[in-house]
């Protein structure tokens, strides 16, 4: 069911908005952290380690047509809002061909140079193998994201944040069987997780796909309306593009940290690679908050209503910040027994090292709530060009930092605070582009 906010309380329209998209975007994850704890638990270190790492190029790759769908889906947003419903058909038919095109190719690519992307992240032999066998399903399965990407937010452009959720929920109990099954029942180890992954991404995307034709009636698509519109491509593009440019360049940037990690042994890397899906879970609702957030701003912005985006804002600002506050207290407290979800309570020195990452990253969750706040402002507005300079001087800061860093006596340790540093400088400069964005606009 579509949502209109151009009409209502910010804060709870939002809030209700963002509530069905958190939890959609939850159970997305469940799928590699699932795959994590079955291969931590039931195969080993080195399998665990391996599946982590492959987190983040799975991340990398996913983030492109996550970035290509989220652009696309502000342009819908301004469409819906401005009650432009021919042109949203001629944008919608026009950006599956786009999107469903990378992801083939995307997948054609990676498995064509799937060992070689493996080397340029120095991953230790002893996860190769493991690694490659879990990203072959993985990248093959990218059509699948892609298909439901596409969809998902293409719902979402209309507010309706639910029904993304219903496939979600089921795909993610299908692939929490399936892995169980693969790996307990038939001895299929990394494979089997990677396997799992794959079906139940295609039962998610398929359904989805099903549900958004038959269900989007305001629209009345005929035959006639599937087009590829070469006039709106390009507008489409100046979304879709550069948001996904955002998006993969910090997934990009935690990709060249993590080769860094990988030169620190495996110990190191399975810590490393638990603290990834902490944080992830720990940020979700606020990324969430985000999306939520810029869909606001796109159909405000639509709609002409730039006092309303004002309003918006400061609401949004003050849930971020509560959630921030109780989500670092949680992760700040509860640390140790965090990482003895992915590893063996065996596994002293890993829990050792992850905890020593957590305390001082989860401090400063604020920080990075802000920062996603301006990129859904950003994007919202159409000034995605914004949030690639955020990110390009968040992420160039972190890199060089943890390069230089791990260098010195801090080792590890300056990886984590060049985190922190890169979220607080892109914050300074965040705040001063939404002044000058929002002065602009009135």
């Amino acid at each position: 069911m579509e949502t209109d906010m151009t009409k209502g309380k910010p804060m709870g329209i939002i809030v209700r908005f963002f509530i069905p998209m958190f939890i959609g975007n939850l159970f997305q994850q469940i799928y590699n952290v699932v795959d994590s704890i079955v291969v931590g638990r039931f195969v080993g270190n080195e399998a665990f380690a391996a599946v982590g790492s492959c987190f983040l190029i799975m991340s990398f790759m996913t983030s492109i047509l996550i970035g290509l769908a989220m652009g696309a889906s502000a342009f819908f947003s301004q469409l819906y809002g401005a009650k432009q419903y021919d042109e949203m058909k001629k944008a919608i038919s026009t950006s599956f061909f786009f999107i469903l095109s990378i992801s083939i190719l995307l997948s054609i690519i990676t498995n064509v140079f799937l060992y070689e992307i493996i080397e340029l992240f120095q991953m230790p032999k002893d996860t190769v193998t493991y690694s490659a066998e879990y990203l072959r399903y993985i990248l093959t399965g990218l059509i699948f994201t892609g298909l439901y990407n596409i969809c998902a937010y293409l719902l979402r452009s209309i507010g309706d944040s639910k029904s993304p959720l219903y496939f979600l929920i089921v795909s993610c109990i299908l692939n929490t069987i399936l892995d169980l099954i693969f790996v307990l029942v038939f001895n299929m180890g990394v494979s089997g997780v990677g396997l799992a992954t794959f079906i139940a991404q295609g039962v998610s995307a398929l359904w989805c796909a099903f549900y958004t034709v038959k269900h989007m009636k305001f629209l009345d698509f005929k035959r006639k309306d599937i087009v590829f519109s070469r006039k709106l491509f390009k507008t489409i593009l100046s979304y879709s593009v550069l948001t996904a440019v955002q998006q993969s360049l910090s997934s990009f940037g935690m990709l060249m940290i993590q080769g860094l990690i990988n030169t620190f042994g495996t110990t190191v890397m399975a810590a490393f690679a638990a603290c990834s899906k902490i944080d992830e879970f720990a940020n979700r609702p606020l990324q969430d908050l985000s999306n939520a957030f810029s869909t606001y701003v796109a159909q405000n912005k639509g709609a002409g209503n730039i006092k309303r985006i004002r309003q918006g804002f400061h609401a949004i600002l003050k849930v971020i910040a509560l959630i921030s506050f109780i989500i670092s207290i949680v992760v700040f407290i509860f640390a140790p027994n965090l990482i003895s979800i992915f590893v063996k309570k065996e596994s002293i020195d890993i829990i050792q090292v992850g905890v020593g990452y957590l305390r001082i990253v989860c401090i400063f969750y604020i920080l990075l709530g802000c920062i996603v706040m301006f990129y859904g402002f950003f994007r919202g507005m159409g000034e995605v060009n914004i949030s690639i300079i955020l990110t390009v001087v968040s992420q160039g800061i972190r890199v060089a930092l943890a390069y230089g860093l791990a260098r010195t006596s801090m080792g590890f340790t300056g990886i984590c605070w060049s985190i922190v540093i890169g979220w607080f400088l892109s914050n300074a400069l965040g705040g001063f582009m939404y002044k000058k964005v929002m002065a602009n606009s009135i």
